[in-house]
């Protein structure tokens, strides 16, 4: 069975043990794998074409040029991988299947380091190993009667972990035991959860953006307001101003606040997400939900106050957060042009009312811009392109069988779960947070 066929879930354990050079050595061994595979790369010499544009009266015009551009080749074969762990084990006096392990992670982070670096996003650096961890393969542990073993020296050191009293218990019933992660104070434990077929799940895609999270489903347009969340940013930022003020008086008292206000945000901000992620995944179980591979690299510009919302936004916190806590999530979706395609006719679309409101050049369809955002997110997540036929079965039908549905209960045309005098706004704010309450939160979503 594929690799796409399970779902990873991990979760964390504390502990006790003094293993700190237990880390220190493993960390030494990860930075060695580094460096050997660092110093057998080989520079090839590329020919690369890039192109910049240029305005001509009403026209832009795509002016090329070539450069040439060193392309890293990562050793891989048989051969070099088996003196390198020959050199890593003369040395090492733990068991022998952490090198295999510092071998595999070494691999990744060159490799994770080659694909920014072909990006333009990292120079010709080395990578240098920061963290204290150590990743345990499945031949290291045994995970018998709710307990794991895990092997640091053979017949003479092991750690061993209980989970019978754990509260994750009920949710990895039946799953697989995967990879552990060591650190100073915690256990990572990974489990794989076989999921059925992606083609008979039901999908959501969701638009993220400044001020609000937009989805779009077989239930209609789901509406989600992170305002509150921008809020909590600026009003922090705002703080860390006055105290930054404080820094020439008094350097360790505001050393000492920014340390303070720092945490707070961090903590508050991951409150609100685990709250809004726990409710999505309530609302929308059995759903496979989408989102947009964005990066916030490439939407930096000269303009300072945009690059300070954008820099504010915590995107791939709600990603990560989501991709252990729904049953599947898919993020390789590409997000160029889903908020100036049209979804109908695949036109282009022109802006109106400041940017809110789009409309298509060629079929004159007019729909609200995150709207249209999130309709064709959810196109590119089925694998459909923009036609009518598509639009009018996937999009149109749905919309008319549950716009009969809410006539039928004699509610008009209403936003699900609203009163029947309410009135749908243009922009919608579909999440409440009521801070006496404990930042409860609600979902709405709109017929459209």
């Amino acid at each position: 069975m594929q690799r796409s066929s399970y779902a990873i879930l991990s979760y964390k354990i504390k502990h006790d043990y003094d293993i700190g050079e237990f880390l220190n050595s493993y960390k030494y061994l990860l930075q060695s794998a580094v460096d050997t595979i660092w110093d057998n790369i080989v520079w090839s010499e590329k020919k690369q074409r890039n192109y910049y544009v240029i305005k001509h009266g009403g026209r832009k015009i795509k002016k090329y040029y070539y450069v040439k551009r060193l392309i890293p080749i990562v050793p891989k074969s048989r051969e070099f991988k088996r003196n390198l762990r020959n050199s890593l084990l003369k040395d090492w006096k733990y068991a022998s299947h952490y090198v295999d392990s510092a071998i595999k992670v070494a691999y990744s982070i060159i490799n994770s380091w080659r694909r920014n670096y072909l990006k333009g996003r990292r120079g010709r650096n080395k990578p240098v190993v920061k963290r204290k961890f150590v990743r345990v393969k499945g031949t290291l542990y045994v995970y018998r009667d709710d307990k794991i073993r895990i092997t640091v020296k053979p017949r003479e050191l092991y750690l061993e972990f209980d989970l019978s009293n754990t509260w994750f218990g009920k949710r990895v019933n039946g799953c697989d035991l995967g990879e552990l992660i060591i650190k100073e104070n915690e256990l990572i434990i990974t489990f794989r959860k076989e999921v059925s077929s992606s083609k008979h799940l039901r999908k959501i895609a969701w638009d993220m953006n400044l001020l609000s999270m937009d989805g779009f489903c077989d239930k209609g347009w789901i509406k989600i307001n992170l305002k509150p969340l921008y809020t909590l940013h600026v009003t922090y930022e705002n703080k860390r101003r006055k105290i930054q003020s404080l820094a020439k008086r008094k350097p360790r008292t505001a050393k000492k606040l920014s340390r303070k206000y720092n945490a707070r945000e961090v903590n508050r901000v991951k409150d609100f997400l685990h709250k809004l992620t726990t409710k999505l995944v309530e609302e929308f179980k059995d759903y496979e939900h989408g989102f947009e591979n964005l990066e916030k690299q490439g939407m930096y510009n000269r303009y300072r106050r945009h690059n300070r919302e954008v820099s504010k936004q915590n995107w791939k916190q709600i990603i990560q957060f989501m991709k252990y806590k729904a049953f599947r999530v898919q993020t390789n979706i590409d997000p160029r042009g889903t908020s100036s395609t049209c979804p109908l006719c695949g036109g282009r679309l022109l802006k109106l009312r400041k940017g809110q409101v789009v409309k298509c050049r060629r079929c004159s369809l007019v729909l609200d811009r995150q709207l249209c955002g999130a309709i064709n997110i959810y196109l590119r997540m089925r694998g459909f392109p923009s036609s009518p036929s598509i639009f009018h079965r996937v999009v149109i039908k749905k919309m008319i069988s549950l716009w009969k549905m809410q006539m039928r209960r004699g509610r008009g045309v209403t936003p699900i779960g609203c009163k029947t005098n309410d009135i749908l706004p243009m922009n919608p704010e579909g999440v409440e947070v009521d801070e006496h309450q404990g930042g409860g939160l609600s979902i709405n979503v709109y017929l459209c």
